[in-house]
């Protein structure tokens, strides 16, 4: 039996870890290679542009001068959240290096807790709750979502204390601290849901208003709409028509739904990944299994409690896979917020429930095995640590050979472009062909072109009309501008949905078809490419300059528009 001690060097161990997975952030720094997807494309992007639009507390109505001729400041959400604080005071890279330590020190604080005070208690079981909450801070979430998901154990923790009538101090500053590094529609929405029906549960089961739990869960509602007014302000009262407006989201047929189910029950989402298919997911069915066919363990709460969580857990992914069912579409047609607002979603509280069952049935294993149940659980939890280790952002990005921070984003490269145009950068407007559009917007320039969660309808079709023989010419691409459009890039058919074009790309853009009229209509002048256009005279482009740079992976093709 471990005693006090022990637990606490099982702790500092943890902490170690936590320090080893982190340390290339530090030790690389913009050298270091992280996540482009969701991440270096847009949100980091967004931050500095945000910052230094001089709009980070601007009013309602205000916009962002440098993307999109004027994107609403809203759409970069709300000025209290902890990352854009974090980004406004440090450099990019030291922002998403702090944001990263903040997320993952609480998120095993959270499930450590959770474990120690409600599920699984006693100075026997340290391994365990140390061992998966260790786990469980080292899954390889999406950054910007900062403790969306992560946070969730740690306000479940904090809830089911006020729940139970032991509510202190630090329970009810948890609950009201946690909106300001989170986000409402990527994680809380969903958490409040689930525990709002908790709560009804304890009304129509046991009898019990329990007024105390009510108001924890209502307070921590409100907390959000205040904090994320913007989002309320925008998508719910707002009439102005949108880029979600146009929204397709559901065009499965039962087959492909089912499929999808599957495939997320098994390897997750990528927004949540949660790494539990080779050790976590046989381990829970495993136990599972033992306990719908052993009485013993049948009776036992764990093993009603993992039960529960299992089936939970399936109906999440077949909830998430059914949202898209093009069943609902006459339905979301009818009523924009089942557009605006992802529904989908409540999947997002699956990292929680997946890497709690799996405490749980660590637990049952040394309940019902004794020592070698203990050796076993022991040997799982180091396995699937070891999973997520060897899933750190720099080995996995390194090894796809993703391109570091500093290679993405080519300061230097970009420096150089400034120079030779040689005209203040908000006289004129960009666009990208073959790159991401952040790669611009981090530099300063002012770009038509953008990754946005949602932006003037009207903007988009004007911006359609540049790209609009490039869509006809590819059903797909047509489809993926018409029906969703969060990335209104300059898409050219013979390259497809690939933005990435690196420097030792062959690729050549033989038969470019762009209105150009459309593109000087919205004040283009330049367009950065990343491919040569072999035909850029027929459409009134003429080649500028070729930019290369040891520390970037790009050959920048700069044209301009004939005036």
């Amino acid at each position: 039996m471990l005693n006090a001690s022990q637990e606490r060097r099982l702790l500092w161990i943890s902490v170690a870890m936590l320090a080893l997975y982190l340390s290339p952030l530090y030790l690389l720094g913009e050298e270091a290679h992280i996540r482009v997807h969701d991440n270096l494309d847009s949100n980091i992007a967004w931050y500095k542009v945000l910052v230094n639009s001089g709009e980070w507390f601007g009013s309602y109505r205000s916009v962002i001068p440098q993307v999109m001729n004027g994107l609403a400041r809203n759409a970069y959400g709300t000025e209290f959240s902890g990352n854009v604080l974090l980004h406004a005071f440090f450099p990019s890279m030291g922002a998403y290096a702090l944001s990263q330590t903040v997320s993952r020190v609480f998120a095993f604080l959270g499930m450590y807790l959770l474990l120690k005070d409600h599920f699984i208690p006693g100075s026997n079981h340290s391994f365990i709750r140390v061992g998966v909450a260790l786990a469980f801070a080292l899954t390889p979430f999406w950054p910007s979502g900062m403790l969306s998901t992560l946070g969730q154990p740690l306000a479940l923790w904090a809830i089911l204390h006020i729940r139970q009538g032991k509510s202190e101090k630090k329970h009810w500053f948890t609950i009201i601290s946690l909106p300001f590094y989170s986000s409402f529609v990527l994680g809380f929405f969903f958490f409040l849901t689930a525990v709002g029906l908790l709560w009804l549960w304890d009304l129509v089961v046991n009898k019990r208003w329990n007024l105390r739990f009510l108001g924890s869960v209502a307070l921590m509602g409100a907390m959000y709409l205040a904090v994320e007014y913007r989002l309320l302000l925008s998508l719910v009262l707002s009439d102005e028509p949108t880029s979600r407006d146009e929204f397709v989201s559901s065009r499965l047929d039962l087959r492909r739904c089912l499929r999808l189910a599957i495939k997320n029950f098994v390897f997750g989402h990528n927004h949540v990944m949660t790494l539990h298919t080779i050790v976590i997911l046989p381990v829970t069915l495993i136990v599972l299994y033992l306990i719908l066919t052993r009485s013993e363990w049948k009776r036992t709460r764990i093993g009603s409690i993992l039960t529960f969580l299992t089936g939970l857990n399936l109906a999440l992914s077949v909830w998430y896979a059914f949202w898209f069912h093009k069943g609902w579409q006459p339905l979301k047609q009818q009523f924009s917020l089942l557009n605006t607002f992802n529904f989908a979603r409540f999947h997002f509280l699956r990292p929680l429930i997946i890497y709690l069952g799996f405490a749980l049935a660590c637990r049952l294993l040394v309940f019902i095995g004794g020592k070698k149940g203990l050796r076993f659980a022991k040997a799982a939890i180091i396995a699937q640590v070891a999973v997520l280790f060897a899933n750190n952002e720099e080995i996995v990005y390194r090894n796809m050979d993703k391109p570091s921070f500093r290679e993405f984003y080519a300061v230097e490269q970009f420096r150089e472009i400034e120079r030779f145009i040689g005209l203040p950068k908000e006289t004129y407007r960009v666009a990208s062909i073959g790159l991401h559009p952040a790669i611009a917007q981090y530099n300063g320039f002012y770009t038509l072109d953008s990754y946005a969660n949602y932006y003037s309808l009207q903007y988009k079709h004007a911006f359609r009309r540049i790209i609009e023989k490039e869509l006809d010419k590819k059903k797909k691409l047509r489809t993926y501008f018409d029906t969703w459009g969060g990335r209104c890039y300059l898409f050219v058919a013979e390259l497809g949905r690939k933005y990435d074009y690196r420097k030792t790309s062959r690729k050549k853009i033989r038969n470019l078809e762009l209105n150009v009229g459309a593109f000087k209509g919205l004040g283009g002048r330049f367009i950065f490419s990343a491919v040569p256009i072999l035909n850029a005279e027929e459409n009134g482009l003429t080649l500028r300059g070729v930019y290369v740079h040891p520390r970037s992976v790009w050959k920048v093709h700069v044209y301009e528009v004939g005036q």
